[in-house]
């Protein structure tokens, strides 16, 4: 037997355990309230805004608890809260909360929207890249070699104080919650990286180096914008969402890791000066995503190019088996050979929704048929029933009314019966009042008959 006074201990100790991790938990992750606006100046805050009936805050909150803990035990000065975004409307407003969760890092007056996928890896790593300076330091080669690895897109400024310093500066605290930027001398680079001039900006990625022109690219912002991408990459629901936000118009991509993916990366770096102003080439595993955008079955492999300002898509009118073909067909989007489908029109909208309509309850069914049969069926069934107690109560109504009808027919029916009875009776009135004369006529005095 178990001795009682053990289990007692040991209930004891179960105890203060559980009041350890509440705590612990307490403090990795603040519960904030309308008083934060006063006292959040001082640190940089990752906050979690969420209400409590929303799936995705739940979803979210076992991973916050992770992310606070992880920027806890690394020694990070970013502090981690939740705010109920129901419960403090005001504050969520004043932050720009427009939706459930969101998840901003404040720092000073500055807030910054995080976008990206929601894992304790990319929360920390966002935290920490804009927690710190908007621009780091590369004092050494040694410190350049070491983030040339670590990063697959490295952004450097080159060169002493200048307007295109502060430009970069400007840009970088704008920026700084896609990707890092650097700032060195001319002395950390590699003897096969040359610089046309100083101050320049570069951007290092696909084993390769290309330098900010401000005559051909345009504004630092966007272009940054644009390089931040490799050349040619996976791409997901949140790389289309991401690059769709960058303005870039077209993207190309396949459905498989094949022939027309090895052909799409050889355009990538080939044709790199011909279309690496509108395009941004990559590859999506599966054709769930294109079945959805066209709305029907797309085959695999298959090559589709996609418009982002109107959601047109382009696919081949011939099977693409060689390199010159698929520049044919990249050529004859940009000028406006190739025939469009799709697009952003009413007409596509309302074939969207019922394509979204009739594609979630074939899920649903495919699922759990059972759950289908539910969720669809039990709210048919009450329409039904409805409906039919609707028709019946209008039948039964007019059934009423035909019966009084006839009631009321019948009557005038009896009525018109009793009158004809009636009129000879009214006739012989007469006839008989003349009988009555003429007796009273015989009855009269025979002196008076004498008399006439």
């Amino acid at each position: 037997m178990f001795p009682f006074g053990a289990m007692a201990k040991v209930k004891a100790t179960l105890v203060c355990a559980g009041l350890f991790l509440c705590s612990t938990v307490l403090a990795i992750v603040e519960e904030l309230d309308d008083t934060f606006k006063d006292t959040r100046v001082d640190d940089v805050w990752l906050v979690d805004f969420y209400a409590p009936w929303c799936g995705y805050c739940k979803k979210l909150e076992p991973v916050w608890y992770d992310v606070g803990a992880e920027l806890k035990s690394s020694g990070s000065p970013v502090r981690v809260g939740k705010m109920d975004g129901t419960a403090y409307s005001g504050m969520s407003s004043e932050f720009g909360v427009r939706g459930y969760p969101t998840i901003k890092l404040l720092k000073g007056d500055l807030a910054y929207n995080y976008k990206g996928p929601r894992t304790k890896d990319d929360i920390v790593e966002f935290a920490n890249r804009v927690a710190g300076p908007a621009v780091r330091a590369l004092p050494s080669k040694q410190m350049f070699d070491h983030m040339m690895k670590r990063h697959d897109v490295l952004f450097v400024y080159f060169g002493g104080e200048s307007p295109l310093k502060e430009k970069y500066i400007d840009m970088a605290a704008e920026l700084i919650v896609y990707t890092y930027f650097f700032s060195a001398s001319e002395d950390v680079l590699p003897e096969s990286v040359t610089l046309p001039e100083l101050p320049s900006v570069v951007v290092f990625k696909d084993g390769a180096y290309f330098t900010y022109d401000e005559y051909v690219d345009g504004g630092l912002s966007s272009w940054v914008n644009k390089e931040r991408f490799q050349s040619y990459l996976q791409i997901d629901g949140f790389t289309l969402y991401e690059l769709g936000e960058t303005g870039t118009v077209y993207i190309l991509y396949s459905t498989n890791l094949l022939t027309s993916t090895t052909l799409i990366q050889r355009v990538a770096k080939e044709y790199r000066e011909h279309f690496n102003r509108d395009f941004q080439f990559g590859h999506m595993d599966g054709n769930d995503y294109i079945n959805s955008l066209i709305m029907g079955e797309v085959s695999v492999p298959s090559i589709i190019i996609l418009n982002t300002s109107n959601e047109q898509y382009f696919l081949p009118s011939e099977p693409v088996e060689t390199l010159e073909q698929l520049v044919h067909f990249i050529n004859s989007v940009l000028d406006g050979s190739a025939q469009a489908q799709g697009g952003d029109g009413m007409f596509q909208r309302v074939k969207r929704v019922a394509f979204d309509a009739k594609s979630t309850i074939m899920s649903v069914f495919r699922s759990s048929p059972v759950l289908g049969c539910f969720l669809f069926g039990l709210p048919l069934g009450v329409i039904s029933l409805m409906c039919y107690g609707i028709c019946t109560a209008e039948s039964d109504d007019g059934q009423e009314d035909m019966e009084l009808m006839k009631r009321d027919d019948e009557e005038e029916e009896d009525d018109e019966e009793d009158e004809p009875r009636q009129a000879p009776g009214e006739l012989e009135g007469p006839e008989e009042d003349g009988e009555n004369e003429e007796e009273e006529e015989q009855e009269k005095n025979p002196d008076d008959k004498k008399a006439d």
